[in-house]
């Protein structure tokens, strides 16, 4: 069984004139770039190129992963994959250009912590060689965030998707971008460009805005205009485009079979768009394009997709950054000392997270002092890396950031009231046969998320005038007989593909079999609701965002009109033909 939406029924949803628009948007007459730099940039730029080593210029390439919540703690995850210590000596050994943060890394316990942490690792990078950093985070917001709370629970890219609002975007992308700088970090691997045509792709989902490639170029292009409007970067990923597959490209090499002119029409837009609102950087994709390339090579070590589409043919003149050099997909072919140079053989100006910082450098030191990468090559990608840093503010006195204040610059009332506006927006009426619930009702909320996530919905409901109870982590049987005791029950169902959870399922119907008015909410992707059975009624959530579970009890209350609309079709439960069409939605 596939769920994957045939092209045919895609242009369908479409429309012949979103398509034909996109077709043509595809076909540049001229070179997609905004923003050149002017004379004083290039001047400042020669000047420090001229004052850096071979060894410098090389370590502008890396935005390397460092252990700790210090820049001066000792981390054995450091030592087995940079070969020193700490994040202050892979700055001044390695001469990074950049870092990103992650939880799992021990980077983000709390606004402060993190504040201090990138004061100490610029002065790491300016006591070595002057060149500030970038740092980085993979900060999507939805289902992919990273900085620690209280930064805003904002809706995910499907859930603007589903309000259509470039404003909505824009504003979303400013929180975002205005929330990384207050903690001092300057670039978001964020949009998601991706059109997300296949209902069973693991990776991407919810974390697209949607499967019309039109709709994904304009929020696309608004959310960039939020981040960089705040001085964060955006990077638009991931070229030349991840939405149609169902292999996840951090285990396994995806092939993406379309056409030049489906690539045209569906894949290529957003990042036209994105190069349009001069984006700061595109991140590549690890996957295999045979009608772009049909050596076998995924896009990320491409020369025909990096330097003859992106560069060439699209014009692009700012940093091509790779995904993750972890990840699987970038790894079948070559070693971990080769794949960054094929990369930059191949067009691209960052590596991203290499597996062996130390091997990584070194391949590519290698690839230098053999004549394979010349010392040319190296200054045009440090030369776009310096012009981000110079643009974004980097090489200003005010580089560090207020530790003390980094908290209260994280959800403010103004951004609490933009993301509960975007959920209202958002939320999505798929089924109604029992809305609003009666008032004063008994409600127990059930299903897949954890307590906390339960209890937000609880407090909500209470709040609205209901009597609302909460039951996490239950199974079908002790669900069934809590929702004996009720006159109804909201259930949570999330799932990463097409296809929801059997447990989730069989949940679900055993509390249809009861007495109570059963409303279903997905809390991810929006098909689970033509797998879960006759329910009272379906909402489609796009995430778990604290302001969506609060749209959500809005919804049963009749306080809040669900205003979304489907940014993706969802087909049938066995995958064939079409239950809800694009845009589709009762609110």
């Amino acid at each position: 069984m596939t769920a994957r939406f045939p092209h045919t029924l895609t242009r369908r949803a479409l429309g012949a004139s979103a398509l034909a628009g996109a077709a043509v948007a595809a076909v540049p007459a001229t070179a997609h770039a905004k923003g050149r730099a002017p004379g004083r940039e290039d001047a400042r730029i020669d000047e420090l190129l001229a004052g850096m080593s071979l060894e410098q210029k090389i370590g502008q390439l890396f935005v390397a992963v460092g252990y700790g919540s210090r820049a001066d703690q000792p981390h054995k995850s450091n030592t087995e994959t940079t070969g020193v210590d700490t994040i202050a000596e892979i700055i001044s050994t390695h001469h990074v250009g950049g870092l990103i943060y992650f939880a799992w890394s021990d980077n983000l316990e709390n606004p402060e912590q993190v504040a201090t942490l990138c004061n100490d690792a610029q002065d790491a990078a300016l006591a070595s060689g002057g060149i500030p950093l970038v740092i980085s985070a993979d900060e999507e917001r939805g289902v992919v965030y990273r900085l620690p709370a209280p930064a805003t629970p904002l809706p995910g890219q499907m859930a603007l998707g589903a309000t259509g609002s470039k404003a909505h975007a824009r504003k979303a992308g400013r929180i975002v971008g205005e929330e990384m700088r207050a903690l001092g970090l300057h670039q978001a691997f964020s949009p998601v460009a991706d059109v997300n045509v296949e209902a069973q792709n693991p990776v991407i989902g919810v974390r697209s805005f949607g499967a019309d490639p039109e709709a994904v170029a304009r929020l696309a292009a608004a959310q960039i205009k939020g981040l960089q409007g705040a001085d964060c970067s955006a990077a638009a990923k991931h070229f030349p485009g991840h939405g149609d597959t169902a292999v996840d490209s951090h285990i396994g090499l995806p092939v993406i079979e379309h056409t030049r002119e489906e690539i045209d029409e569906l894949d290529l837009p957003p990042f036209i768009a994105a190069i349009d609102e001069g984006v700061d950087a595109i991140m590549t994709a690890h996957i295999v394009v045979p009608a772009l390339d049909d050596s076998g090579v995924p896009a990320t070590l491409s020369p025909p997709i990096l330097t003859g589409l992106l560069r060439e043919e699209l014009g692009y003149d700012g940093v091509i950054v790779t995904d993750s050099l972890a990840m699987e997909g970038v790894r079948t072919l070559f070693g971990d000392e080769r794949v960054p140079v094929e990369a930059i053989l191949a067009g691209a100006d960052q590596m991203l997270m290499p597996p062996d910082l130390a091997l990584a450098i070194g391949g590519v030191r290698d690839a230098v002092d053999a004549g394979e990468i010349t010392e040319e090559r190296l200054d045009q990608s440090v030369r776009r890396i310096l012009r981000q840093k110079l643009r974004r503010g980097l090489f200003t006195d005010d580089l560090h950031v207020d530790p003390a204040a980094a908290e209260s610059a994280l959800s403010t009332r103004k951004s609490l009231r933009t993301a509960r506006k975007i959920a209202e927006d958002s939320v999505t009426l798929l089924i109604d046969e029992a809305l609003p619930l009666p008032d004063g009702a008994s409600v127990l909320v059930t299903g897949e998320g954890s307590a906390e996530k339960i209890d937000v919905a609880v407090e909500a409901l209470n709040d609205l005038g209901f009597t609302a109870t909460g039951l996490a982590e239950a199974n079908a049987k002790d669900a069934a007989a809590a929702a004996e005791d009720v006159d109804a029950v909201l259930v949570f169902t999330s799932s990463g593909g097409f296809e929801t959870p059997a447990e989730q399922v069989a949940l679900v119907k055993a509390l249809a079999a009861t007495e109570a008015t059963v409303v279903h909410a997905s809390l991810r992707n929006p098909y689970d609701v033509v797998h879960v059975g006759e329910v009272g009624a379906s909402i489609a959530g796009y995430g778990n965002a604290d302001a969506t579970l609060q749209a959500i009890a809005g919804v049963l209350a009749g306080d809040v009109t669900a205003g979304g609309t489907l940014p993706v079709a969802i087909p049938e439960a066995d995958g064939t033909g079409e239950a809800y069409p694009l845009g589709f939605g009762l609110g």
